[in-house]
């Protein structure tokens, strides 16, 4: 666990995984007080990963629209800032100035059709 008081704990219920379109993503937020933690989970096929939502290039979150992280063919995240595209198994970048870097991974799995953090 980080030492972001707003980040969820191990076991924190999300969403049902119905609620992740199939190839698509879902972004949440997290308050506590002053501090916010931002994740999103993105489901490509039967794979689910779970990514801090924040560019490794420059700190702001990967989308600037509710839930639209993929690339129109569903094949990369996109970081709208600056156009940087990430693979969605592993959170490596592929394309832009992160070149190599990866998306900080947040864990989360499913638990009988819920998608909770690990």
């Amino acid at each position: 666990m980080s030492g972001n008081p707003a980040r969820p704990p191990a076991g924190t219920d999300l969403c049902a995984l119905d609620e992740v379109a199939e190839p698509g993503a879902k972004g949440f937020r997290f308050r506590a007080e002053a501090a916010m933690f931002a994740g999103v989970v993105v489901r490509i096929g039967d794979e689910i990963r779970g990514y801090v939502d924040s560019c490794p290039h420059a700190g702001w979150p990967l989308s600037a629209l509710d839930d639209r992280y993929l690339t129109r063919d569903h094949r990369h995240i996109l970081c709208a800032g600056h156009g940087a595209l990430f693979r969605p198994l592993d959170g490596e970048c592929v394309v832009g100035p992160c070149f190599g870097e990866r998306l900080a991974p947040w864990p989360v799995e499913v638990r009988d059709g819920r998608v909770v953090t690990a």
